[in-house]
């Protein structure tokens, strides 16, 4: 796969384009990072933007560079979040119609989202059971009707007007050390990644992955950009099973280093964001600040910029990722424990093997029937993971029959 001149890239017609269009989003400097990590921390807060995240300047830019008559005839994208949510503003911004194609699954509040952006020029589809399901009939859909399709990421005008981040950056900072970004497709870090490069080359890339998707490192580590059999789409605006051929040309230059992020870790990152910084983050905005911990002997004493790349977070998914933060932090711990089948050995149970701080939060027999032991699922929060082996070490102590359930096991898919 040839190299791409990224230094050829139209930034300055991006900038122009995009000024009166989208929100500059400030670039904060944040107290709380800054001290924790001892150097100068400041988040460019794209989860501000007009549509939440910075996905509106790549599709704006693209649908702004079609000549008027292939604009007129209408344009079609696919997705299920952020970048059907900037290519509908864009459509409206620019009298065009357009038809966004999402999954049957996606929940009301995108679509709802995505109308509320377009008011009027959008039409929403819903159609296949899958992201890639619901591509190949957008793609159909435009060839049959002769419309142009715009993608998330792989293009050369989408990475420039997702380019305009680093610009608005730069503008505000100057000699900065290191900066974070998020990377899903591609788009963004080629586009800020190729700025940087650029205008102030010395500052170091981090593109940052979720583990369950690592589609940018494999890409990077393979030579060329490879197809994930598997991805966990938890962070969906970061999760993509292959990066964009152009994206991965330019990637593969600007990046100085690929890292990957635990979901996990993300998940506390977005709690800590919004109970200590009222700052309300998506998966995928949380990703660079997230990373931090796995730098912080590099960053102190340096300036670093960590892009939030946006705030599309649906409230019902508050309760998945609070249970995914304590399950990364050893707070939570769920247990088959088979119970003598005679009164008080519950009670035993609490008063003997719990501390003083540990919680049962839920309590469900499996099977109770007239045999001597009865298994019972049973989840224990602990106030600090350190308690964990004190527990552990109390129910061998009173032989306490227990099987802990690991949360990568059939069986735990099953139970919770």
């Amino acid at each position: 796969m040839q190299d791409i001149n990224f230094s050829q890239l139209d930034f300055s017609g991006a900038y122009a384009r995009l000024k009166d269009v989208v929100k500059k989003t400030p670039l904060t400097y944040n107290h709380n990072l800054s001290r924790k990590y001892g150097c100068e921390v400041y988040l460019k807060r794209e989860d501000l933007q007009l549509v939440r995240s910075y996905k509106l300047r790549g599709a704006y830019n693209m649908m702004s560079l079609l000549p008027a008559n292939q604009l007129a005839k209408g344009v079609v994208c696919a997705s299920a979040g952020n970048h059907a949510q900037g290519f509908a503003y864009s459509c409206k911004k620019l009298n065009v119609k357009g038809v966004v194609f999402m999954p049957i699954i996606t929940p009301n509040q995108k679509v709802s989202q995505t109308k509320m952006f377009g008011e009027g020029f959008v039409e929403v589809q819903l159609i296949g059971d899958t992201f890639d399901d619901c591509a190949v009939a957008a793609k159909k859909y435009t060839e049959e009707h002769g419309l142009t399709f715009i993608p998330p990421f792989d293009d050369i005008r989408i990475i420039e007007g997702q380019s305009t981040v680093g610009i608005e950056i730069l503008e505000e900072q100057q000699n900065i050390d290191y900066i974070f970004l998020p990377v899903g497709g591609g788009g963004l870090s080629a586009g800020v990644g190729a700025y940087f490069k650029t205008h102030a080359p010395a500052t170091k890339i981090i593109g940052l992955e979720p583990e369950g998707a690592p589609s940018m490192l494999t890409a990077i580590k393979a030579g060329m950009p490879v197809k994930l059999d598997q991805i966990d789409s938890f962070v969906d605006g970061a999760a993509v099973k292959r990066v964009g051929d152009v994206t991965f040309a330019i990637c593969k230059q600007v990046l100085d280093e690929m890292h990957l992020v635990p979901e996990g870790k993300i998940c506390s990152t977005i709690l800590k964001l919004y109970n200590e910084e009222a700052i309300v983050v998506e998966p995928a905005g949380a990703l660079s600040v997230a990373a931090l911990d796995d730098y912080a002997n590099q960053i102190k004493g340096k300036k670093i910029v960590c892009v939030v790349s946006g705030s599309n977070n649906d409230i019902g998914r508050m309760q998945e990722i609070r249970e995914r933060s304590l399950q990364y932090e050893g707070l939570k711990h769920y247990f088959l424990i088979r119970f003598a089948q005679r009164p008080g050995a519950l009670k035993e149970f609490v008063n003997q093997v719990l501390g003083p701080t540990d919680d049962i939060t839920r309590f469900e027999y499996m099977q109770k029937n007239n045999k001597d032991t009865a298994p019972a699922l049973v989840v224990i929060e602990l106030q600090s993971a350190e308690n964990y082996k004190a527990l552990v070490s109390k129910m061998k102590q009173y032989s306490i029959n227990y099987t802990e359930l690991n949360k990568n096991d059939n069986v735990f898919g099953y139970l919770i």
